[in-house]
């Protein structure tokens, strides 16, 4: 018997608002327009890039969707909280949230300053935390949620040079599980999609165009991902079918790490 919480899901389905954080390119723009695809209004978020998140808008309306630009850094709770605040006004409660913004730099750890440490987990675990905690009350209203973290194989497998993303995409797998289970009454599932090779266009803010563990793994099926098979996954965990599937960490590496 499905719960109560299942049964207004259902009823409010066609109008979910998808909120993608660091959506402006790669895994991020290709899930807004996923999400789209399926029936979502987006709020396409960037820390900077307004023009790429105008044509990922663009491509949401091409899709027969709504769609907002909120130019907002997820590390600042005041600017999360108006982030929100806009999405609201605008199209609605937020009943899904993708939590994808991340920098991915290197650096060995007797050269890791500790700004560069708190720049990245900041980022990464920061932002999810501040963007699931405005979230809440707008799921929490309409009476059913979905939240979907973005880790990383190297934060299960390890790697060198990256102790700060390591740490944050690690905690990102926690968040996920803490969430799931405090959330569950409330019909809010939270699962995590961990990539893996991604074929994506990596920005030159000291990350580089080849990390450094790529060199050493081996993926069984012989190639690397697209963003848009990331994306459906993405799409699935946002969906009414994947209600029983909660505090989860999805795999989507080409079987390069097994857990």
């Amino acid at each position: 018997m499905e719960s109560r919480k299942e049964d207004e899901m259902h009823e409010t389905d066609a109008r979910r608002v998808a909120l993608v954080t660091g959506s402006g390119r790669n895994i991020g723009r290709a899930t807004a327009i996923a999400l789209a695809e399926d029936g979502c209004d987006v709020v396409v978020n960037v820390r900077h890039s307004e023009s790429e998140a105008e044509s990922v808008a663009a491509d949401v309306r091409v899709a027969g969707a709504r769609s907002v630009v909120c130019v907002a850094d997820v590390r600042d709770p005041d600017a999360v909280d108006r982030m929100f605040a806009t999405a609201r006004s605008e199209l609605g409660p937020v009943t899904v949230l993708v939590n994808n913004a991340a920098v991915r730099t290197e650096m060995p750890i007797g050269d890791l300053e500790f700004d560069e440490w708190q720049r990245i987990l900041g980022i990464i675990l920061d932002g999810a935390f501040l963007c699931s905690r405005a979230a809440i009350s707008h799921m929490r209203e309409a009476g059913w949620g979905r939240i979907i973290n973005l880790a990383g194989l190297s934060g299960q497998a390890g790697a060198p040079d990256r102790a700060h993303v390591v740490t944050a995409k690690s905690g990102i797998i926690g968040l996920t599980k803490a969430l799931a289970v405090e959330l569950a009454p409330d019909g809010i599932t939270v699962n995590a999609v961990s990539p893996g090779m991604i074929d994506t266009v990596r920005q030159t803010d000291s990350s580089p165009a080849e990390p450094k563990h790529h060199h050493r793994l081996h993926v069984p099926v012989g190639r690397r991902g697209r963003p848009d098979e990331v994306a459906r996954v993405i799409r699935f965990l946002a969906s009414r079918e994947s209600g029983y599937i909660t505090g989860h960490t999805l795999n989507v590496n080409g079987g390069a790490y097994i857990a």
